[in-house]
């Protein structure tokens, strides 16, 4: 997709400098969202919502906090958007929420560089679960120098 003036929906999968939307599109707006009902139904600690606020501040975008898909959306018609940006995800709620903006406004998905290459999908809930899988792919042929 060609776009002129698009948005960027930067969400928790992504949240780095790194993020392919961000390279991509340096200049165009960007949004974070805390989605309001995720925090309450999950009921996600305050030191992973720290987590996340922190990364998000350091990055250049606007913090926003509701239902995502609609906020997204909100934000992309304040600034005239011709599309949205973001970054693919492994998540399924953040696939629906991608689904819905895409059914109002074009979102293209970008693939971001991987951390790790796991042999198989990673276990999704908890980040002990995927580091379980990770950690050896990550120390893989790591040898300290002397």
């Amino acid at each position: 997709m060609t776009f002129q003036r698009p948005i960027l929906w930067i969400h928790e999968e992504a949240l780095g400098a790194n993020n392919p939307a961000l390279q991509a599109w340096p200049e165009a707006p960007a949004v974070f969202v805390f989605d309001s009902r995720w925090i309450q139904e999950a009921r996600i600690s305050r030191k992973r919502l720290g987590f996340l606020y922190e990364n998000a501040l350091d990055l250049p975008l606007t913090l926003r906090k509701g239902d995502v898909a609609d906020e997204v959306l909100a934000f992309a018609r304040r600034h005239q958007a011709d599309g949205v940006v973001s970054s693919s995800a492994v998540d399924p709620r953040l696939e629906r929420i991608g689904e819905a903006i895409d059914a109002e406004l074009p979102l293209e998905l970008l693939d971001p560089e991987p951390f790790v290459e796991l042999p198989r999908p990673p276990r999704l809930g908890r980040f002990s679960r995927y580091w379980r899988d990770a950690e050896a792919v990550v120390w893989e042929g790591y040898s300290p120098t002397r």
